[in-house]
């Protein structure tokens, strides 16, 4: 997100400023650094953690009355989404959720890009009326490129935060355990299956392959629907973003809600017996054939590549 705010605040001839809430400065300054930012707003305060939303709008919407940015973008995380929503209320601008393109147009306005009627159409939003303009972006649809700044403004802000507006005490919190051991947002690899598998039996054959690779296993809307395997591994626009280096999928057909989701990423590899199947529009490689068929011979291909890598190796 910062990446694209540096390239948004140049087209504005801005500087591009980064709000950090914490209970305490972890050298900040010295991370964001790496990605362009020109200042820091900074509040340190030990009711800043755990997250609370009454806290967090009344401490951002304080920093934006003050500063009066052009432009304010949130990720579209669960705190972002939480958050923006409730300082779009409460400053009565507008507010586009999950952008996954960014650009200034000629009159200098945020032009604001997202999937609309259910994912069928991009829409371009403009706020011409209303300052910040604001909106949340997913993560991983756009491209990080770390432009390093020559220094980097702190400024430290003392807001006071009363804490007995925080309604909601964190009693005990609960790790979710992934049976990945990459979270799918994070892989490098990612080998993803649709309803072409037709059962969650045949499904299963995607673990085998996503281990060989040492990959993550995606899934379309579809699949998951279909109850071949967990929502956590959807791909797409009501699922996870993701930009690996390599996405291999097999019996995806391509709806433009999986698209958005995985078009970032390098190099898409994509199996699917349908030669007219949109995927293939955004692939750089396409193999037409049976889903189920292709994946095993690739899986029996590389247990042959690695018995003869071990052969060698003990030859």
């Amino acid at each position: 997100m910062f990446s694209q705010g540096r390239k948004l605040a140049d087209k504005l001839n801005n500087k591009l400023a980064a709000v950090v809430l914490t209970d305490k400065n972890r050298d900040y300054e010295k991370i964001l650094s790496e990605y362009g930012v020109d200042k820091i707003y900074l509040v340190e305060n030990e009711e800043l953690l755990p997250y609370d939303t009454d806290i967090y709008s009344i401490v951002v919407m304080s920093l934006i009355n003050k500063y009066k940015p052009a432009v304010f973008l949130y990720p579209a995380t669960y705190k972002g989404r939480d958050l923006a929503p409730r300082l779009a209320a409460n400053l009565y601008v507008g507010l586009t959720a999950d952008c996954t393109g960014l650009d200034i147009n000629k009159d200098g306005l945020l032009v604001q890009s997202r999937p609309a009627f259910g994912g069928n159409i991009m829409a371009d939003i403009l706020s011409p009326n209303s300052r910040p303009q604001m909106a949340t972006v997913r993560p991983n649809v756009m491209k990080i490129n770390k432009v390093k700044s020559n220094s980097v403004e702190v400024i430290k802000e003392g807001i006071k935060i009363n804490k007995n507006i925080r309604r909601i005490k964190i009693v005990k919190r609960d790790k979710e355990e992934h049976t990945s051991h990459i979270k799918i947002e994070n892989a490098d690899i990612i080998v993803s299956g649709g309803r072409g598998f037709k059962t969650r039996e045949r499904f299963e054959i995607l673990h085998e392959l996503a281990k060989l690779l040492n990959a993550s296993v995606g899934a379309s809307r579809a699949a998951v629907d279909s109850g071949f395997i967990d929502k956590k591994h959807q791909v797409g626009q009501s699922g996870v973003t993701v930009s690996p280096k390599l996405y291999l999928n097999f019996g995806i057909r391509g709806a433009i809600q999986h698209i958005v989701g995985m078009r970032n990423s390098d190099v898409v590899i994509s199996v699917n017996k349908d030669p007219a199947a949109p995927i293939f529009g955004v692939s750089k490689y396409a193999v037409i054939g049976d889903a189920y068929d292709i994946a095993k011979k690739l899986i029996e291909k590389l247990k042959e590549l690695k018995r003869s890598s071990v052969s060698l190796k003990n030859g």
